[in-house]
C-alpha cells in the first residue's frame, strides 16, 4: 500500500475487507452466545428458565450456521480447507500491522485553509 493513506486508490477493496471482519466479528460473538447459553442452561434449575435456554440455544446455534454459510459462499472462511483459510488469515494479519502502522491521526490537525472564509467572516454573516 501507498503511504498515503488518504489517496482513493488506497481504499479498493475496502469495503468487501469490512464486511468480511464484521462478519467473523460476528460469528465468534454468536459462537461465544452458544457457549455462554449452554453454560447457563447446565446450571439453571428452573424448569422455565431452562426451556427459554433451550429455546435460545437453539436460536443461537441457527444464526452461527447462517453466518458460517454466508462466509462460506462469499468464500471469507474456509473451514475445511485450511491452508486457503491459513492464508486467509495471514493476509488479514498482514492488513492489520498495516493499518496499526499509518499515521491516522497526525499532530497538525488545524483545518485552517479548509474553507472558502476564514472564522471572522462567517461571525459577520449570523449577525447580518
Amino acid at each position: 500500500m501507498n503511504s498515503d493513506y488518504l489517496d482513493p486508490i488506497n481504499s479498493l477493496n475496502m469495503p468487501e475487507m469490512a464486511d468480511m471482519t464484521f462478519a467473523m466479528d460476528f460469528l465468534l460473538r454468536a459462537k461465544e452466545g452458544v457457549r455462554n447459553t449452554a453454560v447457563a442452561l447446565t446450571e439453571t434449575v428452573s424448569s422455565d428458565a431452562r426451556e427459554l435456554l433451550k429455546k435460545q440455544l437453539k436460536q443461537g446455534i441457527a444464526l452461527h450456521q447462517e453466518i458460517t454459510e454466508l462466509m462460506i459462499r462469499k468464500k471469507w472462511f474456509h473451514p475445511y480447507e485450511l491452508n486457503e483459510q491459513y492464508q486467509l488469515d495471514q493476509l488479514s494479519a498482514k492488513n492489520t500491522a498495516m493499518i496499526a502502522g499509518m499515521n491516522l491521526f497526525p499532530g497538525d490537525t488545524s483545518r485552517k485553509g479548509m474553507f472558502d472564509r476564514t472564522p471572522d467572516e462567517h461571525k459577520g454573516e449570523s449577525q447580518a
